[in-house]
């Protein structure tokens, strides 16, 4: 695919931005898709801007099936806004079609565009320096969830397919154990031991799921903190952004990946393992607010299960950053020749202390569920 910059004119031509277009940089820090904020210049009126951004090729295959995912649930969101007297410009993303009335523009190279409006005013943080800053988004995701409780989640397309199946992920773990193609797992045996000594709980979920306990869901599939667009005044979530992993899902997935990222203060490739521990706090703080913004919208089978989200998605991560290891560093960029495999350990080791506490994780659940 060509620099996306190859291409921005003919592009900036295909939208109506409703002014003249003064600029178009880079923005943010995204490493999938090629993301550009738009200026614009109303006669009489404070500059407009835009996000346009090129869709990733090589991620994302189907760019209809993408963009008609996202065209459903943002507009079923702004229409769950509207209804409940929110602000639907700020509260919910908005895809803005191109001149030709497509859901998103094809360059002449075939890269695939979409434009949304910016959401002023709002911060997009990459850290979460304060418990209550990642509280602020653990009530925007339980949010998402409740407006989102009656979408049919069976009518999304799996745009990345069995992104969170466990049970795909462990088979694809152990086909690169048994290929060993670099001869590398003799050196990290305890790693695969760990993963091997924990294949029953790679189904725990999905068996609960195929025995009607726990329902299908539209899920984000990526909660990081900076996937929540925050109130420069009030430092709540006001918005979620990036929706390119939303899919049929379990609940369990969202709140899991939360915590995985965001309750514990060390680096995902630490090497010091003393430093990578389960913050506890933090994981209190994130599950009130989570079912705070979820509103009663999620099952008491699903409630008692998000312990289990939290485990499986940072098992399932270390299984991947493994996996990638074994076979020779294709997935995940690496600054050094073991990087993945101490992203692996790291996120074992998250894996251990949520094993260590797990009574007090699910006490916390259980603290919080009626309130």
């Amino acid at each position: 695919m060509v620099p996306a910059e190859q291409t921005l004119s003919e592009v900036l031509d295909a939208f109506d931005f409703g002014a003249p277009v003064v600029g178009a940089i880079r923005y943010g820090h995204g490493h999938i898709n090629d993301t550009f904020v738009v200026h614009t210049q109303p006669e009489n009126c404070c500059c407009r801007r835009f996000i346009l951004q090129r869709m990733s090729a090589a991620a994302f295959k189907r760019p209809d099936q993408l963009m008609e995912n996202i065209i459903g649930v943002t507009e079923y969101l702004g229409r769950q806004v509207a209804g409940r007297g929110g602000d639907r410009s700020r509260e919910a993303m908005e895809v803005l079609r191109p001149k030709n009335g497509q859901p998103y523009y094809t360059d002449s190279q075939g890269g695939a565009w979409r434009l949304y409006p910016f959401v002023e005013h709002t911060v997009c943080y990459q850290t979460a320096d304060t418990p209550e800053l990642f509280a602020a988004s653990g009530r925007a995701f339980g949010r998402f969830q409740q407006l989102l409780r009656d979408y049919p989640a069976q009518t999304l397309h799996e745009t990345i397919p069995n992104f969170h199946n466990t049970e795909d992920r462990l088979n694809k773990f152990k086909a690169a154990v048994e290929a060993d193609q670099l001869g590398r797992a003799a050196g990290c045996q305890p790693e695969i031991d760990f993963v091997l000594a924990r294949q029953a709980d790679c189904s725990v979920a999905l068996d609960a799921m195929r025995a009607g306990k726990l329902p299908l869901r539209v899920t984000h599939n990526d909660t990081k903190l900076n996937n929540v667009l925050m109130d420069e005044e009030s430092g709540e979530g006001v918005c979620i952004i990036d929706l390119d992993t939303v899919m049929p899902g379990l609940v369990l997935y969202d709140f899991g990946d939360s915590i995985r990222f965001g309750a514990n203060h060390s680096a995902e490739d630490e090497t010091d393992l003393s430093k990578v521990n389960l913050d506890l706090d933090l994981f209190a703080a994130y599950t009130a607010a989570f079912l705070e913004g979820a509103g009663g919208s999620l099952t008491g089978e699903e409630i008692a299960c998000l312990p289990w989200g939290a485990k499986l998605m940072t098992l399932e991560c270390g299984m991947r950053f493994l996996t990638d290891y074994l076979e020779g560093d294709v997935y995940f960029h690496i600054a050094r020749e073991t990087h993945n495999l101490d992203r692996c350990r790291t996120q074992f080791k998250l894996v251990a202390d949520m094993e260590a506490h797990w009574s007090e994780l699910e006490r916390i659940v259980n603290q919080y569920r009626s309130k």
